[in-house]
């Protein structure tokens, strides 16, 4: 395929697998604030009586002096409150609270637990009031880990945090002076999983989604890297060490073309791409297949070349093959003689 503007513009429109493709809202209505109580969590309560209290000693020893004073006694006006000892939400979604039992609150709010709580107490105290806050949120919780400083369970909250957000409270990057387009971010939700470089969700507002409870994030370092081979100054792999590379700038860092072997007619960019790319080429590619090989060729003996060369971006994993000029045929052959041949035989004698 002929390097040319019209094949430039095409492959700056190629869209990757996009985060926002996994953005459905296919979560409960309940957990869409991030504040609702699920399996997993601990829940602190907090409970206020007056008069006789059912959760203190001192309300125990004052019904045990009522009873033991035939009943006479007077109530105290004074109000006491009490912490219950965390309590866990099991996989059903229930906790059991002492003289209440146990009270299904997966799917509730901290207040809604607390009013589950105080209706189950009005026939047993006077006027319980009753506070819960979450101890330790597991249910409305992301997984962060990968390349970030601080791999942990990150806790979402009503506050609605996103992809960017999340990867900050767990630490960031752990290689900050590497370029963001060399992390990877890989998004696994309901079993489905989407990748985009770091920098482009940081570009695209709408691929930094809404985290969801259960999502899974990994923070990749992936250095991106390409080779050039060939008829060229300088034959090996080379990492990008920038945000962009052009084609123009990957051949000038390895020697560039050498005027006494390549054929600057013939240099040549091999590259996997996208099943969508290659149809909109014109080229056959099997349905099920997501990929397919591509060669790209450039004309360097077109000054218009240099240009597209310069427009032309390259992609991690990327090969640059620059061709031997025709010319050259003749001296490859010449030194696999010498090669075979005696060390000491001259260069003249095998001339003659």
């Amino acid at each position: 395929m002929q390097v040319s503007p019209d094949l430039i513009t095409l492959l700056a429109s190629e869209n990757p697998p996009l985060f926002s493709s996994l953005d459905a809202d296919n979560t409960p209505v309940s957990y869409t604030h991030n504040d609702r109580v699920g399996p997993g969590d601990i829940l602190q309560v907090s409970i206020y009586e007056v008069g006789s209290a059912l959760f203190s000693l001192s309300g125990a020893s004052m019904m045990a002096s009522t009873t033991s004073s035939g009943g006479a006694s007077t109530m105290p006006s004074t109000s006491t409150g009490s912490n219950l000892p965390p309590l866990s939400v099991d996989a059903s979604g229930n906790i059991r609270v002492p003289y209440a039992g146990e009270i299904h609150v997966a799917g509730m709010t901290t207040i809604e637990v607390a009013e589950a709580i105080k209706a189950r107490l009005k026939q047993q105290s006077l006027s319980p009031q009753v506070l819960v806050r979450i101890a330790a949120d597991i249910a409305n919780s992301v997984m962060v880990y990968g390349g970030v400083r601080r791999p942990s369970r990150v806790a979402l909250t009503p506050n609605r945090e996103r992809i960017l957000d999340v990867i900050a409270l767990a630490g960031g990057a752990s290689q900050s002076h590497q370029p963001d387009e060399d992390y990877l971010v890989r998004l696994t939700r309901n079993g489905k999983i989407a990748e985009l470089p770091l920098k482009t969700i940081e570009n695209t507002p709408a691929q930094n989604i809404l985290m969801q409870p259960g999502d899974r994030v990994q923070l990749t370092f992936k250095p991106r890297s390409y080779t050039v081979f060939g008829a060229s100054g300088h034959v090996s792999q080379t990492q990008f060490t920038m945000p962009t590379l052009t084609m123009a700038e990957a051949i000038a860092r390895n020697g560039g073309p050498q005027d006494s072997r390549a054929d600057p007619n013939a240099v040549y960019l091999f590259r996997f791409e996208n099943a969508d790319i290659v149809r909109r080429l014109g080229m056959p590619i099997d349905d099920k297949a997501t990929t397919a090989p591509v060669v790209y060729q450039l004309d360097m003996m077109n000054p218009a070349s240099y240009f597209l060369a310069d427009k032309f971006m390259m992609r991690d994993q990327d090969l640059i093959y620059i061709a031997n000029s025709a010319s050259n045929k003749f001296y490859k052959f010449f030194g696999l003689i010498t090669t075979i041949l005696s060390p000491g035989t001259s260069m003249g004698g095998l001339a003659r």
